[in-house]
């Protein structure tokens, strides 16, 4: 997949990863990005066209896929986190993290799939797709683990029109939804420059920090020895 020359679009790029793909995309020779969000009037990305998307909402999916044109990279970016544990008082927000996560993904990708033949889609996961680690994360894990799988069915389905799908997973990046953790974090403009590699390269899968990279590599490991380890590192 070429970047240069091409036309994309990026969802959540109001803010963090997906503001810093839009100028990535822009910097490395995209045509035109379309740079989408709830609110567009809080987009900041000069040279993009801002454009309305809330993946959450039928209509809006409807009324963007209208807007745009052709169309060659498509980033599914947005998504929530609300601390959600599976067993708490309500699963209202667990809901909303599948609603924009998984269903969100999905719907986005439904509408832009037909004119992404010979294109790519790149999707946002996390470290937290293939584990948990405090109870307020695991819908938020759940929802990412769905969409996870999500990624790999639908790059199966595109197999004949040759889209390429790429997953980028990661643990720490300094957005906004990480702003309450004192850790390093790796600076979005990093962990998008490795995803655009990985996409220009063919890559499907991206893992952009070690954190990420151990627990993907764990996953053959016995879940006790797992889960212990991740205990001892996180509670000494």
């Amino acid at each position: 997949m070429q970047i240069n020359g091409s036309t994309a679009l990026v969802t959540g790029a109001n803010r963090g990863l997906g503001k810093a793909f839009a100028e990535a995309l822009l910097a490395r020779g995209a045509t035109t990005v379309y740079a989408t969000a709830r609110r567009p009037d809080l987009i900041d990305v000069p040279g993009a066209v801002p454009l309305r998307l809330d993946i959450t909402d039928p209509a809006s999916i409807e009324a963007a896929a209208a807007e745009v044109g052709d169309l060659n990279i498509l980033i599914n970016n947005a998504g929530i986190s609300t601390n959600a544990p599976l067993l708490g008082p309500s699963t209202e927000n667990i809901h909303r993290e599948f609603d924009t996560n998984f269903w969100g993904t999905l719907a986005v990708t439904r509408a832009f799939a037909p004119r992404l033949a010979g294109g790519a889609i790149l999707n946002v996961i996390s470290a937290l797709s293939w584990y948990t680690f405090a109870p307020a994360s695991n819908g938020y894990a759940a929802s990412k683990a769905a969409e996870w799988s999500l990624t790999n069915g639908v790059r199966m389905e595109l197999a004949d029109q040759k889209t390429q799908v790429t997953a980028l997973a990661l643990a720490i990046a300094d957005t906004d939804m990480m702003a309450a953790y004192d850790i390093p974090k790796l600076p979005p403009h990093e962990v998008v420059a490795m995803a655009l590699d990985g996409l220009e390269a063919g890559a499907l899968e991206v893992i952009a920090d070690a954190p990420t990279a151990n627990v993907k590599a764990s996953l053959s490991r016995d879940p006790a020895l797992f889960y212990a380890d991740i205990q001892a590192a996180l509670f000494g």
